[in-house]
């Protein structure tokens, strides 16, 4: 992994990055991969409900960004841009495959759980509940209809507002808040007091995964040179 300056990592914008990538400094664009690993991984992982799909698609996207990079005219947030390459990715990835599709919203199927471990500073007792209902608001969320789960996703895990999750998406605004007014009341009350404050413990993303993308996709951008 490449070290890079701390406080310049944390001082540049986005766009500047790009500058200094663009001018030849090829190892500067993972700091572009480290803030953005979550939200794209995030966001990918919505679409495909597959971990190892949408680390692909993650590297993939990635990759054509940097490929394309000259091409960012800054007429929208560089995240937003990125964000837009990743959705797309993640999209053509599903279309291929043949997954893409309106089902109707699902109710939380008893049993389909997976356990999420946390709650330090609780009790056995506490822990057990926080567990069960991160792990039901896990299988919820993954019940959405994709156009529901995307949109709720950035909203209210990532924590995009309305604009931005509109222009990630390429879709309205107004769109955005009935599909997620649409995807809250799917998950509405006991698993929507987690919305807020739980809902980013939901999907962890764990560091080992983040930089295992950023290194095998940091290899294939200086491959692109």
């Amino acid at each position: 992994m490449i070290q890079l300056p701390g406080n310049e990592a944390c001082t540049l914008t986005d766009e500047e990055v790009a500058d200094k990538v663009l001018d030849g400094e090829t190892e500067m664009f993972e700091i572009i991969m480290q803030r953005y690993n979550r939200r794209l991984y995030r966001v990918t992982l919505s679409i495909l409900q597959n971990d190892a799909e949408s680390e692909d698609v993650v590297q993939d996207a990635y990759v054509r960004a940097y490929a394309h990079l000259r091409s960012f005219e800054g007429r929208s947030k560089f995240a937003t841009w990125l964000t837009r390459i990743a959705v797309h990715e993640a999209l053509s990835r599903k279309r291929r495959d043949g997954r893409v599709n309106s089902m109707k919203a699902e109710t939380i199927a008893e049993g389909d759980q997976r356990h999420l471990s946390e709650g330090i500073g609780r009790s056995p007792e506490q822990q057990a509940i926080d567990g069960q209902m991160r792990n039901l608001l896990e299988a919820a969320i993954d019940r959405l209809p994709l156009h529901y789960r995307t949109v709720f996703v950035l909203r209210d895990v990532q924590g995009l507002d309305t604009a931005e999750t509109a222009e990630s998406l390429g879709i309205h605004e107004q769109a955005v808040k009935t599909r997620l007014h649409r995807a809250r009341k799917v998950l509405k009350g006991l698993l929507q007091v987690y919305v807020g404050s739980d809902a980013d413990k939901v999907f962890a993303f764990l560091g080992e995964r983040c930089d295992r993308i950023v290194a095998i996709a940091l290899t294939r951008v200086v491959d692109h040179r």
